[in-house]
């Protein structure tokens, strides 16, 4: 079984804070608390963690600066924003900063925790899928780099593996060339990085699919991106 995330809370109202943390906890993601901003930033400087919640409006640094700076120094743990009702702009502005989502207070402590999922499964695909998992009508080995269809097992390569293991962390969601260059090849996309993408997925679709001319796994969605159908 995978271990859970740990999450830090950057939350100043002390039972919201609480709620969070125990509801949290109730659910074995490890969680560390901070009840402003400078204390979230010392924080982050000593300890990695999996996904932040962060507190748009905090004392002494403020979320939207917090948000900026991490990403300004390089912090890529994914961060969901909690903001007041009306705070429309300022979503906006905390996910051009950087954030992963947000979700507006008063929020169903369900759905925040169907939102962590969700960043938690699309920022490390390994910890939503793990080393072994079905992909279609495939059973697939990441660590041996290995697909196997009734009894038949073909190689793939790393990046061939690491495609497999985003979409399968991903069923049933349209994932633009954009994005799977970024979490796969963990670059920005260009011209050449389209092309790279194409050529990967026709490589792979040419080795999972029954016929790649009519693809049933890996779909082309058109001027979208892909998709993986996992109710086969």
């Amino acid at each position: 079984m995978e271990p859970k995330a740990s999450i830090l809370v950057v939350e100043d109202e002390e039972n919201i804070r609480t709620a969070l943390t125990d509801f949290l906890e109730f659910h074995d993601f490890k969680v560390t608390e901070a009840v402003d901003g400078l204390e979230a930033e010392r924080i982050v400087a000593k300890k990695d963690f999996d996904l932040i919640l962060l507190d748009l409006m905090l004392p002494k640094i403020s979320g939207e600066q917090l948000c900026t700076k991490w990403r300004r120094d390089g912090l890529q743990t994914p961060v969901i924003m909690l903001t007041a009702k009306g705070q429309e702009k300022e979503k906006v502005t905390g996910l051009n900063l950087g954030a992963d989502d947000y979700i507006t207070k008063p929020f169903s402590l369900e759905e925040l925790l169907a939102r962590i999922n969700a960043v938690l499964r699309r920022t490390d695909p390994a910890r939503a899928v793990g080393q072994n998992f079905k992909f279609g009508d495939l059973d697939v080995d990441i660590a041996a780099l290995k697909i196997k269809r009734k009894g038949k097992e073909v190689e793939i390569t790393r990046r061939e593996a690491q495609i497999i293991r985003y979409f399968a962390a991903n069923p049933n969601r349209v994932i633009s060339r954009e994005e799977l260059y970024k979490e796969v090849w963990n670059d920005t996309m260009t011209d050449l990085g389209t092309r790279t993408t194409d050529m990967h997925i026709a490589k792979l679709r040419s080795k999972i699919e029954k016929n790649s001319a009519d693809p049933q796994i890996i779909k082309t969605v058109r001027g979208a991106g892909y998709k993986y159908e996992n109710d086969l």
